[in-house]
């Protein structure tokens, strides 16, 4: 009998499990992989940066280098090196989460689980069948990637971002469906590699949850640096063929069909929560119309003893949310206070520059009727970003008018996932935009463009 048993390893499932086990519980983890870390370290975000740093290297010893005096001969492609450089930090990071399992004492699993009673869970392995019991249950299993009808997952010329993260040649066209995070990372990382991107949207906006402005600023960085895109636009039928895939586009409000052809397709549409094999639905539990498990404000679905966290109940898929998920609920089963609060949950895009926010867009703050204020830097006239030849891109920060409070903040420029920290931080203690103006930032340095977007929602910024 194990206090807790978490069903799922990825970053709310380890994190919880190492949260409750530094709290003095027993804790059992299975997950389906034979290797730790879920989708994030295995076939996400892990690996996505690193592909992501060494095209963004490839494509600054090709192009950019010159301007900082450094002289390089013709720039060569190795892509197996690219791929195993990116298997070995996928590799690092499993065996660190196996490393801090081992550590805290914590049960690990392999098998596809299913709940078959109240606090307790069978697990087939390779071994057979193996039930175990608990005094709680935690769902941690995640999310799974959305196809379209008609455009069948092959790996090969149909893409998931697995497959687009494991590609043997650079293809000479891709197709990404859909212009959110996942679409914009990995075609940015095959356009720097050399193929031609085209990146096709049913909306009329790339990043739909971010906001606008930031939106059109990354749409023009993205197009600037070869990206081709075709918004509003839906995809109505794929044909495969010797030479790759035609795709069938259509208006999304109506019109006339066109075709595209690429030699590759990455289907970068959504994810959805997966809860197959669970036995959800035997064990009466509750989902949302989107399929989502339902929990309330503690992590509790409708079955006692039942818990769920992270992708699996909704909200923002990210991989720190489900973290911080994770904490919240292992403290709550030690009888502790566990709380995250939403309002100040970070999103970042990788792209480069980076794109990041926090807090409401400029759209949801009007539609809520509040008065606010807009303080905006741009990178052009911070002094570190001039050094680094990376002036593109902006600081804005929301404040209410009432009382100066920070709406929300958001970022295009370099660094920009390490830079909304500061504001993230600022959120979460009820911080003005008065109070970063105030704070001391070191010279010269990227974050003096947060301070001076600080400043200028109070109409004084220095520099500009």
């Amino acid at each position: 009998m194990f206090d807790v048993v978490i069903i799922g390893a990825g970053p709310g499932g380890y994190v919880c499990a190492i949260r409750a086990a530094q709290l003095g519980l027993t804790v059992a983890c299975i997950d389906r992989r034979d290797s730790l870390g879920g989708t994030c370290l295995n076939v996400g975000c892990i690996p996505s940066k690193a592909l992501l740093t060494a095209s963004h290297h490839y494509e600054a010893a090709s192009h950019d280098l010159g301007a900082f005096g450094i002289k390089v001969g013709k720039v060569g492609l190795d892509l197996a090196a690219m791929q195993a450089h990116k298997d070995k930090v996928v590799g690092d990071n499993t065996k660190g989460v196996a490393f801090l399992f081992k550590k805290h004492k914590i049960t690990t699993v392999t098998g596809g689980a299913t709940i078959i009673a109240p606090g307790r869970v069978r697990v087939t392995g390779a071994g057979g069948d193996t039930e175990f019991e608990a005094r709680h249950v935690v769902i941690a299993t995640g999310s799974d990637t959305v196809s379209l009808p008609g455009l069948e997952i092959d790996e090969k010329t149909i893409l998931s971002s697995t497959g687009a993260l494991a590609l043997g040649k650079v293809p000479k066209s891709l197709a990404v469906i859909g212009a959110g995070v996942i679409g914009l990372e990995l075609g940015t990382v095959w356009r720097r590699l050399g193929a031609e991107v085209t990146v096709i949207e049913y909306l009329d906006r790339i990043l739909p949850p971010m906001d606008g402005e930031v939106a059109k600023q990354a749409q023009r960085l993205l197009t600037r640096q070869g990206l081709k895109f075709k918004l509003g636009t839906k995809v109505t039928g794929a044909e495969k063929g010797k030479g790759g895939v035609t795709l069938t586009l259509e208006p999304a409000a109506g019109g006339e069909a066109a075709t595209i052809s690429a030699d590759a397709v990455l289907v970068a549409v959504g994810r959805r929560p997966f809860t197959d094999g669970l036995g959800l639905d035997a064990l009466g539990v509750t989902l949302t119309a989107r399929g989502f498990v339902q929990v309330d404000d503690g992590f509790r679905t409708n079955i006692p003893g039942l818990y769920a966290i992270g992708d699996v109940i909704g909200g923002a898929m990210l991989a720190h949310k489900a973290e911080d998920e994770g904490v919240a609920l292992a403290e709550i089963l030690a009888g502790e206070h566990g709380h995250v609060n939403y309002g100040a949950i970070p999103s970042v895009v990788y792209t480069w520059p980076e794109i990041a926010a926090v807090g409401m867009t400029e759209e949801q703050v009007k539609e809520k009727g509040i008065a606010y204020r807009v303080g905006k830097f741009p990178f052009t006239a911070n002094g570190r970003a001039r050094s680094m030849n990376e002036t593109e891109g902006f600081v804005k920060i929301l404040s209410a008018e009432a009382d100066d409070r920070i709406l929300g903040a958001h970022i295009v420029g370099p660094a920009a996932g390490d830079l909304i920290a500061e504001l993230v931080l600022a959120m979460e203690f009820g911080a003005s935009a008065e109070d970063v103006a105030r704070t001391c930032h070191a010279h010269p340095a990227l974050g003096e463009a947060v301070k001076e977007a600080a400043l200028a929602a109070n109409l004084r910024p220095i520099h500009i």
